[in-house]
């Protein structure tokens, strides 16, 4: 229990925590304090001193407020509790001219910064400086840095608050990011001039405080007060970041992270957030019908009666792919079975067992990993699946977690002992004493690489043992966006994707990308990209993307989210419910619901917990039945982190950071 103290600020008398620094007690009085280089998520670098205040009968200067905890106060002359004032004429001389001296290199280039309008020096000028300048010297200027095709630098506009490079080091674990001399020398520079090797990276240009990184794909695009902004979700992993969407007109312009601190805190993968210019090509327009091996125009009446015609009387299967959100996957269950068929979202072969929450979500939250004392990994790597959970991991490391692997060796920003590749280092797993683990946090983390082979059920079950054995927490880490909605729905098959598309004679692809579709059924694709589905398809349904629709997400931990639409589909693509329903109409078996709001009514009657939204349910469900191992080793579910999926692979941006990933992979190693 921490010890609390009262001090009075500005007048204003309030108990807090003896560990909370004076900026932090300052926010829960509700007064503002100006900072450059504090982060609330990032060491204290106390090195700006915009955040100045008078401590009274301290020194006679003002204090660094970001760097002084309250237990460093002393009582008055009589035991009466410290006082601290913010706006004093000390405190504001103080930050004038600190200001004035951040202000003396700094270019005017306001007009010209892509941070104008949402930089804090600019708004902290205007609140804390001065109408004039007392600096006549020319100002010093640095060469920019080469950081790659996502973070465009101007270091002339530095203020040296390190906050990029407290990020690089301590959230995202690549130390190459530094700051070399002194005074008026010093610059923030990168190891001999090295990328930055991240999946993280993107974050950077969100800490600056000024215009010295900005994204390089948004430069000079738009102006902050021209975008619309829309909060939603990510579906580039199964994390469900929260993000905001900025739109100027039809067109997605920047995707940015929103703070959430049960699911992605405040951070974003680089390919969440700059995977939005794979939005704007390869996209479905209109629908296609496919004649004598050739695709050809039509339009939606002729498309649908094409479908119809093609599904009525044959045995259908429905396939769900991995950005579908939960009221599509829901409305093509209610249709594909009306039709006397059977729908299937385990495309990739994962062994997840139908109507057990507790096996194929787990038991554990992602914020379960920050108190954790012991964590193992099997079958994933989380910087690839999951780059801002694996970086959750990184801060349960830092803060003391043992971390083991049972899988493929790779870096993951932090150190573990790896236990091995193959099955019989997950039996030498399950066989060890942990009796000292029962008083202790722990959580294993399971990938759909370990679940994907022959075995992948009694995988399942033997990592259920371990975490019956140690008392651990099992999180159940998915790569598709869609997986826990859809399995929560029932959108399985018995025998699972092999006996789903066996002796099926049509097969409705609703967005899986990432399958082969052997020769001899017919495939009606929907969905909102030309990327493989529609390559094999018979007929193409264009779709709208996640950003065009609104819709359900159930994240890995099994926390159902609302996505909202930022936009709209282009030329005559409709939202993939809609074309559901009016297929439905034209089957002659119409499905009770006109609109979104009616069909998630009908979802959640029949799944009450999507109803809760934003809530982590408590999951529960019968342990897996013990098998034999099989004697292979553990893949992980990820080759390429840039080119997952269908919006992804239209990107040509994603396309350059995959090359250069793979450049580096394969970069020679000097003799030693």
């Amino acid at each position: 229990m921490s010890q609390l103290r009262k001090i009075i600020i500005d007048g204003q008398e309030l108990e807090v925590p003896v560990e909370m620094t004076l900026i932090q007690a300052c926010e829960e009085a509700g007064i503002e304090i100006p900072r450059f280089c504090y982060h609330e998520r990032l060491s204290i670098a106390g090195n700006c001193r915009m955040c100045l205040v008078e401590v009274v009968g301290g020194p006679p200067k003002p204090a660094a407020s970001c760097a002084m905890q309250v237990r460093d106060l002393r009582p008055g002359p009589k035991g009466e509790p410290p006082v601290i004032r913010t706006n004093s004429p000390m405190v504001k001389k103080a930050r004038e001219g600190v200001m004035e001296f951040l202000l003396i290199n700094h270019p005017l280039d306001c007009p010209i910064c892509d941070q104008g309008g949402e930089c804090d020096l600019q708004d902290q000028a205007m609140a804390y400086g001065v109408d004039f300048s007392r600096y006549r010297e020319p100002k010093r200027a640095t060469e920019d840095l080469k950081l790659g095709p996502l973070v465009e630098t101007h270091m002339t506009r530095c203020i040296s608050c390190t906050r990029c490079v407290r990020f690089t080091t301590e959230v995202a674990g690549v130390s190459v990011m530094g700051q070399t001399g002194r005074g008026e020398d010093a610059e923030i520079t990168t190891y001999l001039g090295a990328l930055i090797e991240s999946e993280m990276v993107g974050n950077i240009v969100d800490l600056c405080p000024v215009g010295a990184l900005v994204s390089a794909p948004y430069s000079f695009t738009a102006r902050p007060w021209e975008l619309t902004k829309t909060e939603t979700i990510d579906v580039m992993d199964a994390l469900g970041s929260n993000i905001r969407v900025d739109t100027k007109g039809r067109e997605v312009m920047r995707i940015l992270p929103r703070n959430h601190d049960g699911v992605n805190e405040e951070w974003l993968s680089d390919k969440s957030r700059y995977v939005w210019d794979g939005l704007k090509r390869q996209r479905l327009d209109r629908p296609y019908i496919r004649e004598n091996g050739k695709l050809r125009a039509a339009n939606w009446p002729e498309a649908l009666a094409a479908v119809a015609r093609a599904m009525q009387g044959k045995k259908v299967t429905g396939l769900v792919g991995d950005l579908v959100s939960t009221e599509t996957a829901y409305a093509l269950k209610l249709l594909i079975e009306g039709q006397g068929g059977t729908v299937e979202c385990r495309t990739d072969g994962a062994h997840l067992p139908a109507g057990n929450r507790a096996a194929y979500v787990g038991t554990a939250a992602i914020e379960d990993i920050d108190h954790a004392q012991k964590i193992l990994l099997v079958g994933t790597n989380p910087r690839h699946e999951a780059p801002v959970l694996n970086a959750r991991i990184r801060k349960a490391w830092m803060a003391g977690a043992d971390v083991m692997l049972v899988g493929q060796a790779a870096d993951l920003t932090y150190e573990y002992e790896h236990m091995g590749t193959d099955r019989a280092a997950l039996e030498h797993v399950a066989g060890l004493d942990m009796s000292a683990l029962a008083d202790k946090d722990c959580v294993v983390i399971v990938g759909q690489g370990a679940l994907r082979e022959a075995d992948g059920a009694a995988v399942l079950a033997k990592v259920q043992a371990i975490v019956e054995k140690s008392g651990a927490k099992l999180l159940v880490l998915h790569t598709a966006a869609a997986r826990v909605g859809a399995m929560d729905i029932g959108c399985v098959t018995e025998g699972g994707i092999k006996a789903a598309t066996d002796g099926a004679e049509v097969i409705y692809n609703l967005g899986a990308d990432e399958i082969e579709i052997a020769p001899g059924a017919f495939v009606i694709y929907q969905g909102s990209h030309g990327d493989r589905g529609a390559h094999r398809a018979d007929i193409i349904l264009p779709g709208a993307a996640y950003t065009e629709e609104p819709g359900l997400f159930v994240n890995t931990e099994g926390r159902p989210q609302l996505a909202l639409r930022a936009g709209f589909a282009p030329g005559e693509a409709k939202e993939n419910w809609a074309i559901l329903r009016a297929l439905s109409g034209e089957l002659g078996a119409t499905l009770p619901f006109d609109t979104l709001s009616a069909l998630r009514s009908h979802l959640t009657r029949a799944h009450p917990h999507l109803g809760d939204i934003d809530i982590v349910a408590e999951n529960t469900g019968p342990a897996l039945p013990q098998a034999s191992l099989g004697k292979a080793e553990f893949r992980n579910a990820i080759t390429d982190f840039y080119l997952t999926n269908p919006i992804a692979r239209a990107s040509s941006l994603m396309a350059e950071l995959s090359q250069l990933a793979q450049n580096r992979a394969r970069a020679p190693l000097a003799a030693e």
